[in-house]
């Protein structure tokens, strides 16, 4: 930087200009009012200075430099000489003038031409990445990652998914511009906006009732997700992978599966797709097996405020309502039974349709009051 600084010194000089005047480099050097191209090559507590193409040093400081831009050593931007020559020699630069000006320009004509954009991305917080592009910082919400981005954490713990972001920091993806206010100073980018476009004519192949292969990426509270053909993913709800219910998606399937699903829905470039479709309803025949009225040996599986939650066979589930648990009222069902338990139940109701069927502690008069464990 010492060498530099010589140079812009040296630059000052009257001699030196005449020289650099009748070597053809003079008619290059910047005037007040210009806005230069430079690299960041030092960085201070309230000031940056930066290289402008060998010529000269400009130094950013005080007000004229942005608090929020993040800069390091390396970055290129664009600032407005506001006076050739400070106290050190250099040029004197600001990056809110007529440069800021002309980055919100580009910014705008990105945002109105759908532009796919490089970013680099500075810091990560709980919402999201801060991003810099044409020297002003932005942000890339979460929402707005691709899949292949998004983190995906079990419980969505926020502190889980900030370790996620902080993860790509550092690295740069490409994005598109989605909103660019510059009264605001509000810009924000889209990762996932690129990813849709490039993914249009992948998906426009697939249709409802499609059948399709892949490998399962991540699994959440809500379902997991299933990756196939050049990248695309889809959702399988936790309601969508077994006709029987499912307390979590990790119960039944686990990162790297492989599995077949249905499509059966397509939004956007959002899919949905259903295991179970693949697989016959057992509901269907359930009247084969089981009558209203009927006595069967059942498991209990899970134990909620308003009843127990019963296996019958592992195709059909029941419930036994907490009204149905005896012929007393029951303050808490934990009295009654532990997970695991077994149970003699009457089926009191069969909806194939809606898959339920109900189940009854409750004895006979002539029976003990007391239900009997299988």
């Amino acid at each position: 930087m010492q060498i530099a600084e010589t140079a812009v010194r040296e630059n000052a000089t009257s001699e030196e200009m005449k020289k650099l005047i009748e070597d053809g480099v003079g008619a290059f050097f910047p005037k007040k009012g210009d806005v230069v191209k430079g690299t960041v090559i030092a960085v201070g507590r309230n000031e940056i200075r930066v290289d402008i193409g060998g010529i000269a040093v400009g130094l950013v400081r005080g007000p004229e430099l942005d608090p929020n831009a993040h800069l390091t050593v390396g970055d290129e931007v664009e600032a407005t000489v506001i006076d050739l020559e400070n106290e050190f020699g250099e040029l004197e630069l600001s990056l809110r003038g007529a440069g800021r000006k002309k980055a919100w320009e580009k910014l705008k004509e990105m945002f109105a031409a759908g532009s796919v954009v490089p970013v680099k991305i500075l810091d990560a917080n709980k919402g999201g990445l801060i991003v810099r592009l044409e020297g002003v910082v932005g942000f890339l919400p979460v929402s707005q990652l691709s899949p292949e981005n998004y983190p995906r954490v079990m419980g969505g713990e926020k502190m889980k998914i900030l370790e996620k972001l902080r993860d790509l920091v550092g690295t740069s993806m490409n994005v598109k511009v989605i909103d660019a206010n510059e009264e605001d100073e509000k810009l924000i980018v889209s990762e996932k906006a690129v990813w849709e476009t490039q993914q249009e004519g992948v998906i426009a192949k697939y249709k409802i009732g499609d059948m399709v292969e892949g490998d399962v990426t991540a699994v959440t509270d809500f379902g997991a997700f299933v990756r196939f053909d050049a990248n695309l993913e889809g959702l399988v709800h936790i309601s969508e992978i077994a006709w029987q219910r499912i307390d979590h998606p990790r119960d039944v399937l686990k990162p790297g599966d492989h599995v077949r699903a249905e499509i059966i829905n397509i939004e956007g470039s959002k899919i949905f797709l259903s295991m179970k479709k693949l697989v016959p309803d057992p509901w269907k025949n359930v009247a084969e097996k089981y009558q209203v009225g009927q006595l069967v040996k059942g498991r209990v599986l899970k134990i909620n405020p308003f009843g127990l939650f019963v296996e019958l066979d592992p195709e059909i589930h029941g419930l036994a309502h907490i009204s149905e648990l005896a012929n007393k009222p029951v303050k808490d069902v934990n009295e009654v039974a532990r997970m695991g338990d077994e149970f003699e139940f009457r089926i009191v109701s069969i909806d194939p349709e809606n898959h339920r069927l109900g189940l009854s502690l409750k004895k006979n008069k002539e029976e003990v009051s007391e239900p009997q464990k299988a």
